[in-house]
């Protein structure tokens, strides 16, 4: 791109190619207008007032776009449900959520996008929780005016939108407790206090918890039970290691549902399940979510709560950074 001088008269529509300062002695000095700004017909008087009779501006070449308008091309192709964005302000726009939830973005496309030189959207981790109003990601361009050239090919690559919000919709949340040491009374059961808080976290009401033995029968049913109240979600709990007495897994594929995963690339909590009864989630979650700091269910949980349907390759890329 070149530079021009232009009559401040006749720069409306001009990009500003440097940062117009206003100076009122003992009151104010700062910027009028940055650079990249568009003149506008109201900008004029403003700008012959502080003496800028004459304006340095972008010489327009065709197939060049200013950085305010790729952006917003740019927003458009990556923005999905459950998103507001801010106003553009110096070629970058903001993507805000605007419900509590997860989001979940398409890796592959935002790798696609950022491959193009010049080129920026910079995100939030995937599969983060957001709450309403949080910044979930950033889009912008480098220079202030780019070959249009870079942006009709993020819109030939981009078909889908590239980030979305899923919003927390889990109401309802059963819990299964099993092992005959808590059943019988020979130890108070624990699990209840560690997850109640977590449910409770994303607006969710554990509408009851079913203590019952190593019995694969008691188990089946207690887990059916909940589905048949309307649990959303049923967290099992213990029994979730390879002793032969401990038959939760077993249970879990006796109501009928599908096993995603038995074993997640996480430490603490390796020996998490994942299973699907229709729309219901199950997860068996193992002792060692009582004593970590942080756990596979602080991992997975707010995803259950979202009725993100979590799927064996996702469970699988958990590995990095799985070791809390």
């Amino acid at each position: 791109m070149k530079l021009k001088t232009i009559n401040t008269v006749d720069a409306v529509g001009q990009v500003l190619c440097h940062d117009v300062t206003k100076i009122v002695p003992g009151e104010f000095k700062g910027p009028l207008f940055r650079k990249g700004h568009i003149v506008r017909e109201e900008d004029i008087p403003k700008l012959l007032d502080i003496g800028k009779d004459i304006l340095y501006v972008w010489e327009d070449i065709e197939g060049y776009i200013h950085e305010n308008d790729a952006a917003e091309r740019l927003k458009s192709l990556i923005i999905g449900e459950n998103i507001d964005v801010s106003l553009v302000k110096e070629g970058k726009i903001n993507l805000i959520s605007k419900v509590d939830g997860v989001l979940k973005m398409d890796l592959e496309a935002l790798y696609q996008l950022n491959m193009i030189d010049e080129v920026i959207v910079s995100t939030k981790p995937n599969f983060m929780f957001l709450k309403k109003g949080d910044i979930i990601a950033g889009t912008r361009v480098i220079p202030l005016m780019i070959n249009e050239e870079k942006i009709l090919k993020a819109e030939s690559i981009i078909k889908e939108p590239v980030i979305n919000m899923i919003p927390l919709k889990v109401k309802k949340v059963g819990m299964v407790t099993t092992g005959n040491e808590v059943y019988y009374g020979r130890i108070k059961d624990k699990f209840k206090e560690v997850m109640l808080p977590k449910i409770e976290k994303f607006d969710a009401k554990l509408i009851g918890q079913t203590i019952v033995p190593d019995d694969m029968e008691e188990i089946t049913k207690a887990i059916n039970d909940h589905i048949k109240n309307g649990a959303e979600l049923v967290i099992c709990t213990g029994g979730m290691s390879v002793d032969p007495s401990d038959i939760t897994p077993n249970a879990i594929m006796n109501t009928g549902s599908e096993i995603i995963a038995y074993g997640m690339p996480i430490l603490s909590g390796s020996m998490t399940l994942i299973a699907y009864h229709k729309e219901v989630a199950i997860v068996g979650f193992p002792a060692g979510v009582l004593f970590a700091e942080k756990s596979s269910s602080d991992v997975i949980l707010h995803r259950l709560m979202c009725k993100d349907k979590i799927t064996r390759e996702e469970v699988a890329r958990y590995g990095n950074g799985g070791y809390l």
